[in-house]
């Protein structure tokens, strides 16, 4: 079968290599899945680049999440020959077949593309586990989404709007605003135009904003902080903007505020309940239309370090997918 594979950490157009390799075997409980689709995200290029939390192991086939049909089943598997499912690898998604343990295997929700299906686990996931699981984000409080035109962005936007809260969306130019709007954002912000924390205080009367979910951090986050209310919740995703932000913590005791981190991969060492139980919620809002991944591009399966090459120069809208099959 094919597969991207990188065999030493680096850049993605200098290490990542198209090849034939055998295709994986199903592990005892567990299956194979031939990928439909796969999602790209930015920690794709953390892990090729062996900056991710976790290192893969080299040499390691890339790609966190896919979407597609069961072909083989270990003996103590619970899924069938034929079951459409989506799956999180921590590595191999990025090729035509792809092997995960049973825990891993989750129902391809019924209204959903291959290519919308393969980016609802790692987004989606997080921002209903960082949302309800972590934040407590409660109907009627106002959330903050930064970075809100990518793809965890317009996630937390759709998941912060079925959850009854009131949500403002930071972004910058037209299109990526227009997304936000589209997603849900009940007051978007242009951060290269407005000063975002001034504007977000003005929106809630300077009381300030219940919850922030940031996924970009640097100067970003310190900044952001100001915005929040008593109380309030500032939820860690990840930083996008390459910087890990200084915490002045005089202010997070001032106004007894909350650093909520969220590792949300770590879900399938530590508590895969959660994750089985946050994609029933995530399955069920799909079904009534509440959220629906914003999928702008489909790339070839050959074409990946073209996908990545966008997403390293942060010039997505939503999510990219990689079609296989």
């Amino acid at each position: 079968m094919r597969a991207w594979r990188v065999h030493q950490y680096g850049p993605h157009r200098e290490v990542l290599s198209l090849e034939d390799i055998p295709p994986p075997a199903p592990p005892p409980d567990g299956a194979v899945v031939e990928v439909a689709a796969a999602g790209l995200n930015f920690p794709d290029l953390l892990a090729i680049a062996g900056q991710y939390q976790v290192r893969a192991p080299l040499s390691f086939t890339p790609g966190f999440e896919a979407a597609g049909v069961v072909r083989a089943v270990g003996p103590h598997s619970r899924h069938r020959v034929g079951d459409r499912v989506v799956t999180f690898a921590p590595w191999g998604a990025f090729a035509e077949q792809v092997a995960a343990v049973d825990d891993a295997l989750l129902a391809w929700p019924a209204p959903l593309t291959a290519a919308e299906a393969a980016n609802l686990l790692v987004t989606y996931q997080t921002g209903h586990v960082g949302l309800v699981h972590r934040a407590r984000l409660a109907a009627g409080e106002t959330l903050l989404v930064l970075g809100a035109a990518g793809g965890t962005g317009l996630a937390a936007v759709q998941l912060g709007k079925a959850l009854g809260a009131r949500v403002i969306a930071v972004a910058s130019g037209e299109a990526k605003l227009a997304a936000a709007t589209a997603a849900g954002a009940d007051l978007v912000i242009d951060h290269r135009a407005t000063d975002f924390v001034a504007a977000a205080l003005a929106a809630t009367d300077d009381r300030g904003v219940d919850v922030i979910y940031d996924p970009v951090g640097g100067d970003t986050t310190e900044r952001a902080l100001r915005a929040l209310a008593w109380e309030g919740r500032l939820l860690v995703i990840g930083f996008a903007a390459g910087a890990i932000p200084a915490i002045k913590l005089n202010r997070v005791l001032l106004r007894n505020i909350a650093l909520v981190g969220l590792h949300w991969g770590a879900y399938f060492q530590h508590d895969r309940a959660t994750i089985a139980r946050t994609h029933a919620a995530l399955v069920e809002l799909c079904g009534r239309g509440a959220i629906k991944p914003v999928v702008t591009r489909e790339l070839a399966f050959a074409d990946l370090p073209d996908g990545l090459d966008t997403i390293a120069a942060r010039g997505v809208i939503g999510n990219l997918a990689l079609t296989v099959a």
